[in-house]
């Protein structure tokens, strides 16, 4: 099955499993905070390490995916909250505070990220062994010291250092999933860590690039926000044509530090296909 199938698959059973015994108002915002849901670039790519490191166990691989799409669509669900970017779109539709009211995304935003764990605990019914550091991995991505609670809280500091908010804010959930794809294959996670922060970094500055110079109607959400909130931006800081370049620069970083593994050809010919898609056409042009 195509990975994308079974991360969508994998999705739909926590989604239902969530659902049978949910406030109803709850049960739908639930669904409708994970599908339709984006690119799927984040468990795309820890479904990829796990193959590319010769996986045996793909319901734990499926497992580990699905908890980290969790854990970022509750991140956006709160980062679009009136208290933070309070953004009326999303993925081409309303805001879930925009359909369902502030309330039932507070919740909503919660109830995904204990979801993300027990879609851990399913998939590692097989492989409980590797159930801990996976939970470790996740649990990090998601906190205060350098995950996305983190990245959040350094928008409400009066000085930011770009990097370090772009690796916490973005990064951290692209370093679990790679991590958590090695970890899901039964190798060493630790030396994953830095493919999937540079990975990240570059889809932070792209997504700066975006709300920068892009269109709200191609992009499904709203655009300079940035300037609006005066928060910290790679084209803010680097200018547009520095910060395309940047881009390219992390996405060659993540490439070299991909550790040896039986498919690592086939993996970063995957990594560079993938990248190519973090900016519409017409933004790449301008790099050209």
């Amino acid at each position: 099955m195509d990975p994308l199938d079974r991360i969508e698959q994998t999705l739909e059973t926590a989604i239902a499993c969530a659902e049978q015994d949910s406030p109803r108002k709850l049960a739908a915002a639930l669904r409708y905070a994970v599908f339709p849901g984006g690119a799927r670039l984040r468990p795309k790519l820890c479904m990829s390490v796990a193959w590319a490191c010769g996986a045996d166990d793909w319901a734990l691989a499926e497992g580990a995916g699905a908890a980290i799409e969790l854990l970022h669509c509750a991140s956006l669900v709160h980062d679009d909250l009136p208290c933070f970017d309070d953004a009326d779109m999303r993925r081409g539709k309303l805001s879930l505070h925009r359909a369902f009211g502030e309330p039932l995304a507070v919740l909503a935003g919660d109830a995904l990220i204990v979801m993300a764990f027990d879609a851990l605990a399913v998939g590692a019914q097989n492989r409980p062994g590797r159930l801990g550091p996976l939970v470790r991995i996740v649990s990090q991505a998601g906190g205060a010291a350098g995950g996305i609670a983190a990245g959040q809280a350094w928008e409400c500091e009066p000085q930011i250092d770009l990097s370090r908010y772009h690796c916490a804010k973005t990064g951290s959930l692209f370093a679990a999933a790679t991590m958590a794809g090695a970890a899901a294959a039964g190798v060493p996670h630790e030396a994953w860590r830095n493919v999937g922060a540079y990975i990240g970094e570059a889809y932070q500055v792209a997504d700066d690039i975006r709300d920068a110079v892009g269109d709200a109607s191609v992009l499904g959400k709203p655009v300079g926000r940035d300037v609006a909130l005066a928060r910290p931006s790679a084209c803010r800081e680097l200018g547009l044509q520095g910060a395309i370049h940047r881009l390219d620069d992390l996405v060659d970083l993540a490439i070299s530090a991909i550790p040896a593994c039986s498919r690592a050809a086939e993996l970063s010919g995957l990594i560079r296909q993938e990248a190519m898609r973090f900016l519409p056409e017409d933004i790449a042009r301008l790099a050209a």
